[in-house]
């Protein structure tokens, strides 16, 4: 007799205020220098074309990390606890952690991304996939808190390890990341380990060109941004008044990317207007580029020990492995 298998366990901490969410939409709108959440980029059209982004030649970071993971993989295993507890944060569709289910062979997977629905059945497919791994879905905005350890004490014996791949944490200014790393710092314990992708410092053309291609599909990701905020806000934002700009800011060591006012304009925003002058810019994203000292100086503030580090051959992207000290 064929027994279905168990669906994994799904625990939604997420506690959503949809007004308290416009207003603060609202409020970055009408700051001074006008700013966009670049969690708004991902509807599902934005998803669409951040998949595509991934895959043109210019955007160097989807294919820089997998190649060293690749190519040293086997290295970072043998630096991991047994027995582990896995945890994915973010992790979508889980692709990137399959890669360690074979190898690794975790106790248990832990993926915690703030779409309900896709986490599911993300981590339904894996676990049909891999049986004998327990599979436990956390619905939460890990970013603002990270709060698992009752979950992680369900299995004292086995260690956890933080995966988190595709340089995200260079979207948060240094004092957010700096948070967040010393969060995830406080649920490793003596045993547990933090297995993070982050970009890195290179020549200024080629990070540019990274986030505006010459085909514009990083344009047209940018503008639809104006999108969301027309249907959050009942807004009136018209696309064809904004272009896209990325600019490298050496001083801050970070990509900027901005939309920015082709003429003078009045935008509606509900019961509010902004306006715009010519040249004017709205601030999207943040992208941080880190030199390997740098990120480790960072992690050293966290209170990890010295991490060990893999790049490709270019030194464009580094993966660091990081344990408590």
């Amino acid at each position: 007799m064929n027994l279905a298998m168990p669906l994994p366990r799904i625990e939604n901490r997420l506690c959503r205020n949809p007004a308290g969410e416009r207003a603060e939409l609202l409020a970055g709108l009408l700051q001074p220098e006008a700013r966009i959440n670049p969690k708004y980029f991902y509807d599902d059209l934005g998803c669409e074309i951040f998949t595509r982004i991934c895959q043109l030649d210019e955007y160097y970071p989807t294919r820089t990390e997998e190649s060293i993971f690749r190519a040293y993989a086997q290295q970072m295993a043998c630096q991991l606890p047994d027995n582990a507890q896995w945890i994915d944060l973010g992790c979508g569709d889980c692709a990137k952690s399959r890669r360690w289910m074979d190898g690794l062979a975790p106790d248990r997977l832990i993926g915690i991304d703030i779409a309900a629905d896709f986490l599911g059945l993300s981590l339904a497919d894996l676990a049909a996939g891999y049986p004998r791994v327990e599979c436990v879905g956390v619905v939460s905005d890990f970013t603002q808190q990270l709060d698992i350890a009752g979950l992680l004490a369900e299995r004292p014996d086995s260690p956890p390890v933080f995966f988190y791949p595709g340089s995200s944490i260079g979207n948060f200014a240094r004092a957010d990341a700096l948070h967040l790393l010393r969060s995830i710092h406080h649920h490793c314990g003596s045993a547990g380990r933090l297995l993070i992708g982050v970009d890195l410092v290179k020549p200024t053309d080629i990070l540019e060109s990274a986030y505006d291609d010459a085909e514009g599909v990083t344009a047209g990701f940018n503008l639809n941004v104006l999108n969301v905020v027309n249907r959050e806000l009942d807004g009136d934002f018209q696309l064809e008044d904004f272009r896209h700009r990325a600019i490298f800011d050496r001083q801050q060591s970070r990509i900027e990317m901005q939309l920015v006012a082709k003429r003078d304009l009045v935008v509606r925003l509900g019961d509010s207007n902004r306006s715009f002058r010519e040249g004017e810019h709205i601030l999207t994203e943040y992208s941080h580029k880190y030199t390997p000292d740098g990120f480790a100086a960072i992690l050293k503030e966290a209170g990890y020990a010295q991490p060990a580090v893999w790049t490709d051959p270019d030194g464009w992207f580094g993966i660091f492995l990081a344990g408590p000290v």
